[in-house]
């Protein structure tokens, strides 16, 4: 990479901003429990096991 690059690199991809992120994740959690889990068990998960329990929303909601 060149000293051009690294120095452009966040106009070229931006980064994520911490709000955002924290929005997706109150979304997320807001989707599994419509989709029939219990608040306070979605309350315990971390961000990877709810993203990763959104890739199977039919196992989830047959199981609820």
């Amino acid at each position: 990479m060149t000293c051009n690059a690294d120095r452009h690199k966040p106009s070229n991809r931006p980064k994520k901003s911490t709000s955002e992120r924290r929005r997706r994740v109150k979304v997320q959690r807001r989707r599994l429990v419509e989709l029939g889990m219990d608040e306070a068990v979605v309350a315990k998960m971390t961000e990877q096991a709810i993203r990763d329990a959104l890739r199977h929303p039919k196992k989830i909601a047959a199981q609820a």
